[in-house]
């Protein structure tokens, strides 16, 4: 019998190198999860693989994909590995590529050619909209900058990433995207991110007030972040990550469970239990990807049940992988202690309820599931 050799085609390379690295990737999120900073190192091993710009616009050193949905198929596996690691790490670059789509949306050839050259030196960027009161604004200068008033929260990376994409409010407009420097250590405060869990994230607050941008710092129009169906179904991108840590959890239970946990009907039933919800989180997330790459106008509908589809998957598991482990489960140190405690914490997305009633509404007024699903 010959061997059948599989074809090799581009989309592969960057799950390759991102299996390369994972044990390398979960072993510091250890280390970074015990003594919370930056991980500069398991950012360095994502740049080191040439993950960073995998999904760049080509003009910016990005790949070829040939299609978007052969890209969103590779991103969403490179997301769920690096989600399987460190819930963390997956969380960064998940704002990273997020960032990334926004350079290939709206990005101008200079502001790609620019995004090229911080990626050739390694840069990760971030993307944060959510601010206190009374929000980010920006104000004309006489000298033809602009100038920012107020802050950003929850502001994922601040002061260990090169760059964030921020939302700004001009005046009588509706918000604009600007490019501002990230790493400025005196403008991050990261007092108050005392967590349980996703600790490296270093979701902290960030003031940009008096910082001057420049014009060719505003990314797009007014109105270009907020654009449909991009910006919602893009949450398919970070359900990706929060999978990928729960197929890590559904691994670690599998391979904790005891010979008599293994003998038991009842804990075997417990595990079954866990196996269907994963997968089921899988099928949504793949479905999501699906939808968001052909710019499908349900995108929005089938991203918004899907948040919810995945947080309960993550939820059910923690429950049963706790109820199948038991006490070493909460243990300092188990890798699923620090796996249940990022989930617990990055499941928390907000609007939960209301995501799920706009889905509920587009359901009834129309078959958002149409019968022309390509799988992949």
């Amino acid at each position: 019998m010959t061997a059948v050799r599989k074809t090799t085609t581009p989309m592969d390379d960057p799950v390759v190198r991102a299996k390369a690295i994972t044990e390398q990737l979960a072993t510091l999120g250890a280390r970074y999860d015990a003594a919370p900073v930056f991980p500069v190192e398991s950012m360095k091993l994502l740049s080191g693989a040439g993950l960073h710009r995998a999904f760049a616009p080509v003009e910016s050193g990005g790949m070829a994909f040939g299609d978007p949905l052969a890209r969103n198929q590779c991103l969403m596996t490179v997301l769920r590995l690096v989600g399987r690691a460190d819930l963390s790490v997956g969380r960064l670059y998940e704002g990273h590529v997020n960032a990334l789509a926004l350079f290939d949306w709206y990005g101008s050839v200079a502001q790609r050619a620019d995004l090229r050259q911080a990626l050739a030196q390694g840069a990760f960027y971030g993307v944060w909209a959510t601010e206190p009161q009374p929000g980010v604004k920006l104000h004309n200068s006489d000298n033809g900058t602009v100038i920012l008033q107020g802050s950003k929260c929850f502001a994922t990376g601040a002061g260990g990433l090169a760059y964030a994409i921020i939302t700004a409010q001009p005046a009588e407009r509706e918000r604009q995207l600007v490019i501002v420097p990230a790493n400025d250590a005196k403008r991050a405060d990261l007092s108050q991110w005392r967590v349980r869990g996703m600790r490296a994230t270093g979701s902290g607050l960030y003031d940009l007030t008096g910082m001057n941008v420049a014009p060719d710092r505003l990314l797009g129009l007014p109105g270009d972040y907020d654009r449909e169906p991009w910006f919602t179904t893009g949450a398919w991108r970070f359900t990706a990550v929060q999978l990928g840590g729960i197929e890590a959890l559904l691994a670690e239970t599998r391979l904790a469970m005891s010979e008599a946990a293994r003998g038991d009907p009842l804990q075997r039933g417990k595990f079954a239990d866990a196996v269907v919800a994963t997968r089921t989180a899988y099928l949504w997330v793949r479905e999501c990807a699906i939808r968001a790459a052909k710019d499908d106008p349900d995108g929005p509908a089938f991203a918004r049940m899907t948040r919810g589809v995945v947080e309960r998957a993550g939820l059910n598991v923690m429950e049963l992988a706790a109820r199948i482990v038991g006490t070493r489960s909460a243990m300092d140190g188990q890798r699923i202690d620090k796996i249940i405690r990022d989930l617990s914490l990055y499941l928390r997305q907000g609007g939960p309820d209301y995501a799920r009633d706009q889905a509920a509404i587009a359901w009834l007024n129309h078959d958002v599931w149409g019968v022309e699903d390509a799988l992949w």
